[in-house]
């Protein structure tokens, strides 16, 4: 196990502390972990392909800060040993970001593959407790902990052509709120549910018309990636140390129009 010693050195609201970000090559991942690192964190970040997971890790400053380890986010073994390997290079597995998710269907959902609908749980849902049960048995049960579950806005209101997207993360906010219920005082889980935000994954809500889209927003733009680092890593930190089980919806504001686009 190394020493965490040394990492204080760094500063920061996460000095000494080790952060495992699921679904972090690219996106609101990468955002999140930079953010982290940036505020003195050492990031285990995970994805599907090794070489995107390399060019992050140079992103954010090299193996002195960062470790990827690829494999799928729903994947057992995956998630143990992704675990393992935060406590063995970085001496602990003190935050946990369930930021991996999919979307492999768009359209009504009364056409929706039935299969790609259990998919998307699994992975959205049944993964990120999975993950929240690795961390806890290797690491937080003894040593306390925080964990942010990226929700979305399509959660909280109507969203037509992802629904069962939002459905799978209003089920995530509902695991959120009963883990915060369960792993208290110790552990603090919290959610936060972002409109569309401009990154490969939403490129389908936004391209080819994203003024007409922006313009539905109060803050007349749409999201970027920095816009929920900042909030989650507010999350994680002791500044949010009396929230729990609590979903901060980061939208630009579009929510109070009715709508999620």
């Amino acid at each position: 196990m190394s020493d965490r010693s040394d990492a204080t050195s760094t500063g920061g609201r996460f000095a000494g502390r080790t952060a495992i970000v699921t679904g972090a090559s690219r996106g609101i991942g990468l955002a999140i972990a930079e953010r982290l690192v940036a505020e003195g964190a050492r990031v285990v970040i995970t994805g599907r392909k090794k070489e995107s997971l390399d060019e992050a890790v140079e992103q954010l400053g090299g193996p002195g800060h960062a470790l990827g380890v690829a494999g799928k986010a729903d994947d057992i073994e995956h998630q143990a040993d992704t675990v393992r390997q935060a406590i063995e290079n970085f001496g602990g597995a003190d935050l946990l970001v369930n930021n991996a998710g999919i979307n492999p269907a768009y359209g009504p959902m009364v056409e929706l593959d039935l299969g790609a609908a259990r998919k998307v749980v699994e992975v959205n849902c049944i993964a990120a407790l999975s993950w929240v049960q690795h961390v806890h048995q290797a690491w937080m049960r003894d040593h306390g902990g925080a964990v942010v579950n990226v929700s979305s806005v399509s959660a909280v209101r109507p969203a037509p052509g992802i629904g069962f997207y939002g459905a799978s993360k209003a089920m995530l906010i509902s695991i959120t709120e009963l883990l915060a219920v369960e792993l208290g005082p110790d552990i603090r889980v919290n959610a936060v549910a972002p409109a569309v935000v401009k990154t490969k994954f939403a490129t389908v809500l936004y391209e080819g018309r994203e003024r007409e889209v922006a313009a539905a927003y109060p803050l007349k733009r749409l999201g970027v990636p920095q816009d929920i680092g900042s909030v989650v890593a507010f999350l994680l930190s002791e500044d949010a140390g009396w929230m729990t089980g609590q979903t901060l919806v980061v939208d630009g504001g579009v929510t109070l129009s009715g709508g999620v686009e």
